[in-house]
């Protein structure tokens, strides 16, 4: 099992891709959402430059943020500067079209998006739009076709397991019989002595662990987050500061990044358990995984001090 890691594409990530290959990870995940972070094809590219052998992907792309064909001569770009190195993961971007507003895509659509992404990279022809395109770059202007980049995609429920088998090379998600398979996960090596509600450990698992009241309010609404603890004052707070036709703006501030002054007051009522503790706890809890199936964990740290996360938590695998 491979030990990755995955970031957001801002102002650091092109130092913390270095870290990253200098501490053996053996892939580097960009993730996407064009409502929260700068855009994940131009972190790709700086991070191919500072990099060399570390693999670089993507978690997830969001197909309804770029054409087909946009997809297709990113991706190309990509491999040209990071030849070898290089995977895409694609999904129905959850988060991304719950920020502005909107449901994620369905499956099917999806399949069929990575479906011409990949034939498009294999220099054949597809239809877009009710008209037939390929990719027209010339030899010197990019890598000749075929372009052979793994396409991975991020599915969790069976509908979803079932269809990706004849798309994918491989998924984001718990593992799958017929294909690889990567997970995220999230947490902090302690201290020496230090007890997992401290402020340091809170700040640091905290983003991901919030999600469960961003997702339960955007999914399930007022009636599935007050059954959380603290829903209701979070709730009550989050909808006092716009109108109902503007609160999709809010839940996914700082998303998985940073601790928002509204999302603070559910600090005490995060999960401490899961994947924070000593070195060899964690490592027990990966070996866990590996053992259930998985090929790949991505590790996703957050806080204040991400190099600090990363350096940390890397020897939990060999």
């Amino acid at each position: 099992m491979q030990l990755s890691c995955g970031l957001p594409p801002g102002p650091d990530l092109p130092d913390l891709a270095a870290l990253a290959e200098d501490l053996g990870y053996a892939r580097l995940w960009v993730f996407d959402s064009a409502p929260l972070w700068e855009d994940t094809f131009v972190h790709l590219a700086l991070a191919a430059q500072r990099t060399s052998r570390i693999g670089l992907s993507t978690a997830v792309l969001v197909p309804t943020q770029r054409s087909v064909m946009s997809m297709a001569s990113a991706i190309a770009t990509i491999a040209r500067l990071a030849p070898g190195r290089v995977r895409m993961a694609f999904g129905t971007g959850y988060t991304s079209r719950h920020a502005i507003g909107k449901r994620p895509m369905p499956l099917k659509d999806l399949m069929r998006y990575v479906q011409q992404v990949r034939a498009l990279l294999a220099g054949e022809a597809v239809e877009i739009d009710g008209a037939v395109s390929r990719m027209l770059h010339w030899d010197s202007l990019a890598l000749p076709r075929p372009i052979e980049v793994p396409l991975w995609v991020s599915v969790f429920g069976p509908r979803g397991r079932a269809m990706v088998a004849d798309v994918a090379d491989g998924i984001v998600g718990g593992p799958h019989p017929d294909l690889p398979s990567a997970t995220m996960v999230s947490g902090t090596v302690l201290n020496e002595d230090e007890e997992p509600t401290a402020d340091r450990v809170l700040q640091a698992i905290a983003p991901w662990r919030l999600t469960a009241w961003h997702m339960a309010y955007a999914d399930g609404g007022p009636e599935v987050v007050d059954a959380l603890p603290a829903g209701a004052e979070w709730r009550a707070a989050l909808e006092a500061e716009q109108p109902a036709e503007r609160r999709h703006l809010l839940p996914f501030e700082a998303h998985v990044t940073h601790v928002t002054p509204r999302d603070r007051r559910l600090l005490p009522d995060i999960d401490v358990d899961r994947m924070v503790g000593s070195l060899p706890a964690l490592s027990a809890e990966v070996a866990a995984m590996a053992a259930d199936g998985l090929s790949e964990i991505i590790y996703t740290p957050a806080g204040p001090d991400v190099a600090r996360e990363l350096r940390s938590f890397r020897p939990v695998a060999p």
